[in-house]
């Protein structure tokens, strides 16, 4: 499994912690991976690491309670994913394996399906049905078979793009050794499928859709990945927390030890609630939310789709839609995330510096770790708010705010006599 890169992307959320380790739907990106992959019936998984490395292997250990024997291997620099498999090289024996990109989420059966769909090919690289297939590298398939592998994104238009997850033999190292560098200096695994494949390789393609699967690597991949999780894994309610009379609870919810909901609190499953959360009283939550262990949400909050990080507190008569909210924050009362824009128009966000459109009708604000806001702060539409930033009461964010900023608003008072 590679687990190497930076999310330059994610930067919001990846200042502070390796993108893998963002919490959806329960667990973290790479935790869920690994489970699925456990669950294919694979004992062994190699690591490759690079990218606050020691985050990751605190986090995960050596795969004792995922079942999993975990060897870490250390990318030296970042240079392309067929870099990353080449260090392994020593480690892979003469059976074909399995490998997954580490930024992705899908739903876990993906894994079990590749390995049983194989016939007499032995390769086969997992195929992602899309509408647009802009931006991204694209499969030239003929029936199952695949053709080539396009790294230079299309128009645009109806296609199959590559999901990242390829059953390998270990002849791809010989490939991978003869493989040029890339024009941006990196060596690409998909460079040397294409070689394979010129020389008469044979390559299957197990196709899926995008409502089981996505690459997570812009600020609202991180919702469309913990909907897919929990259509996958709140398929019924367990409720082990504490819950008051006075709870209503339509759906599947999941509520962990030690979990408090107050009475007056209205869920809409799916729902994730972890041990130590406070929920309450008078609150509505909406589907697909995700409360990361000790979140405190206050009373009369409406939490929609959103996913609230470790031991962030969200003040009284606030509203989280559609948003991520980062660990430790401080939400003041009052609180609104805007997640429509008045015109109605899709909701744009700045990914490197560039505005880049969502596609997304309705999307609320991304903010960082150990953010304050002041009471009634209101933050526009796809605005992000970057870790260890304060923003003052009665602010109205309409752009992105920086890390470590104080961002006030000047207001005017005038006293006329009666």
């Amino acid at each position: 499994m590679l687990a190497a890169g930076k999310g330059t992307r994610l930067d919001t959320f990846t200042l502070t912690r390796p993108k893998h380790l963002i919490p959806i739907s329960g667990s973290t990106i790479l935790e869920h991976s690994l489970r699925s992959i456990r669950d294919a019936g694979i004992e062994e998984v190699l690591l490759v690491v690079h990218h606050m490395r020691d985050l990751i292997r605190s986090h995960i250990g050596d795969g004792a309670r995922f079942s999993l024997k975990i060897t870490y291997v250390d990318q030296p620099k970042l240079m392309g994913t067929g870099d990353a498999l080449l260090t392994c090289s020593p480690l892979v024996g003469d059976e074909p394996f399995l490998l997954v990109y580490g930024d992705l989420a899908f739903h876990p059966s993906i894994p079990r399906e590749i390995i049983s769909s194989l016939d007499a090919m032995s390769n086969a690289v997992l195929g992602v049905h899309m509408i647009n297939t802009k931006d991204f590298g694209y499969l030239e398939v003929k029936g199952n078979t695949l053709l080539r592998i396009n790294e230079k994104p299309r128009e645009g238009g109806p296609g199959i793009i590559n999901g990242g997850i390829y059953v390998l033999d270990r002849e791809i190292f010989r490939y991978l050794e003869k493989t040029p560098t890339s024009e941006r200096g990196e060596l690409e695994l998909t460079a040397a499928i294409n070689i394979a494949i010129k020389e008469g390789k044979k390559f299957m393609v197990v196709s899926t859709s995008t409502e089981r699967w996505v690459d997570v690597g812009r600020p609202w991949d991180i919702l469309d990945a913990n909907r897919i999780l929990m259509d996958a894994l709140v398929k019924e309610s367990r409720l082990e927390g504490y819950i008051e009379d006075g709870v209503r609870i339509h759906g599947n919810a999941i509520v962990e030890q030690n979990a408090q909901i107050l009475s007056g609190t209205y869920i809409e499953g799916p729902v994730w609630i972890s041990r130590g959360c406070k929920v309450g009283p008078n609150c509505y939550l909406r589907p697909y939310t995700y409360l990361c262990p000790n979140v405190r949400v206050g009373n009369a909050c409406e939490i929609k789709g959103s996913i609230i990080m470790e031991g962030t507190h969200v003040g009284h008569l606030s509203y989280i839609g559609d948003s991520v909210i980062g660990s430790d924050c401080n939400i003041g009362a009052g609180t609104i995330t805007a997640n429509l824009r008045f015109d109605d128009l899709p909701i744009k966000i700045t990914v490197k510096s560039e505005r880049v459109d969502s596609g997304k009708r309705k999307l609320g604000a991304f903010i960082g770790d150990r953010v304050k806001t002041g009471i009634n702060v209101s933050l526009y539409p796809g605005v992000k708010v970057g870790p260890d930033s304060w923003i003052a009461p009665h602010a109205v964010v309409n752009r992105d705010v920086p890390p470590n900023t104080l961002l006030t608003q000047r207001f005017e008072l005038e006293e006329k006599r009666r």
